[in-house]
């Protein structure tokens, strides 16, 4: 009989155990509300931290614009008495023209190495390093003497670069097929990368600066390096039958790099992140060198091969003008005046340097130097740090 019972009414006693259970729960649950205390929060989910930069890189003073701090006369501390002047290395000749950019005369010519190539300001803007390609060595320049030092021994150093923490230059040894990091001061050797491409020459850095991309003239071909381990992690041939890809410059907004090409005769367009296969931005026979105008709106871009310079519009991504130097020419490699009022630019084939006004584009002087005039430098410039080549401020 109790047996019996216990069958009958064991469905009925769980029922209302469960039933208590569920009242219980949810009167615990009203309880705490009433008593004005909230229920927990779900855990909040966590946001996906913005990339960090290069460790050691001096912070972006602005993500929208990475020339922020090249604005007009924005000199640093460093280089305000530096006097200002025009270094302009003659491949041909072996020495250094120094021009004074007030009455557009040399005004003295430094003897240095063989074929140098280009006046770089070093990282910390105290130096000018001229790269004497085929003498192996970097001759030091004072910027405020304008004496030149002893020089220092380096294999094939046709370019030359810093990275933006300042902890190594990089060397483009374009006939070795090599990029050497070294100590940015003693210039002593710290690591070896060789390169599969041929003719290692012109680079620019990521905003962050955990990347950079360099052009490989001889091959028609791009790199990808991390800065921070030192070693190539991405390569691709550019879609041109004899491409020769030359100066790099990145956008002020740090999301797209432009490649000059002499042979496709304009610019390379490419996403440095996704390094996917950049197109083609047609400006002129011979595209060469690429530079930003100091209030970050436009591109100078040299076109060695028709004499011209073309404007390239950041905003409206799009070529709005050319200025044509009177009587041709062969512009080249160069910079921008500390005020950003003149374009100076190496005639590489006919021994001269010009002298352009960046808002007319009237050539305002023509000035006679010696031979082979390549990769010169206007000194100083405004900027916190110096990446290399010609001048690249950040």
């Amino acid at each position: 009989m109790t047996s019996s019972l216990t069958r009958r009414t064991a469905p009925a006693l769980i029922a209302a155990a469960l039933a208590a259970l569920l009242a219980g729960c949810g009167a615990q649950s009203g309880g705490t509300e009433a008593l004005g205390k909230k229920a927990a929060a779900p855990p909040a989910v966590p946001k996906k931290a913005a990339p960090a930069g290069l460790p050691g890189m001096p912070p972006v003073t602005d993500p929208k614009d990475i020339y922020a701090a090249d604005r007009p006369n924005a000199l640093a501390p460093e280089v305000r008495n530096f006097p200002s002047r025009v270094y302009v290395p003659n491949t041909n000749d072996n020495t250094v023209s120094v021009i004074d950019p007030k009455t557009y005369k040399v005004v003295e010519t430094i003897p240095v190495g063989v074929q140098p190539q280009h006046v770089v300001p070093s990282w910390d803007m105290k130096t000018l390093w001229v790269n004497n390609n085929r003498g192996h060595t970097l001759t030091p320049i004072d910027p405020a003497t304008g004496v030149a030092g002893k020089p220092v021994e380096v294999h094939d150093p046709y370019n030359l670069y810093f990275t933006p923490n300042g902890k190594y230059a990089v060397v483009m040894a374009s006939m070795d097929r090599e990029l050497v990091f070294r100590d940015p001061r003693t210039m002593n050797r710290v690591k070896t990368v060789p390169v599969s491409c041929a003719g290692v020459n012109h680079a620019d850095f990521s905003a962050d600066g955990r990347y950079f991309v360099v052009s490989c003239e001889f091959s028609g071909e791009l790199l990808k390096v991390d800065t921070e381990k030192m070693r190539v992690v991405g390569q691709q041939k550019l879609p041109f039958n004899g491409a020769m890809p030359q100066d790099v410059k990145i956008s002020p907004d740090g999301k797209t790099f432009y490649i000059a090409d002499m042979m496709a005769h304009g610019m390379w367009v490419l996403d440095g992140e996704k390094f996917t296969t950049p197109k083609l931005l047609p400006t002129g026979k011979g595209c060469h060198g690429l530079y930003v105008s100091r209030d970050s709106r436009e591109m100078y871009v040299s076109n060695r091969g028709e004499g011209s310079v073309s404007i390239f519009d950041f905003t409206r991504n799009r070529l709005t003008k050319k200025w044509h130097l009177p009587d041709g020419g062969s512009p080249d490699m160069g910079g921008v005046s500390a005020d950003g009022k003149v374009l100076w630019l190496s005639g590489r084939y006919d021994s001269e340097v010009y002298a352009i006004d960046t808002v007319t584009g009237k050539q305002l002087a023509r000035i006679p130097v010696g031979g082979g005039p390549h990769g010169l430098a206007v000194y100083p410039q405004p900027g916190r740090y110096s990446l290399g080549h010609t001048g690249i401020f950040r």
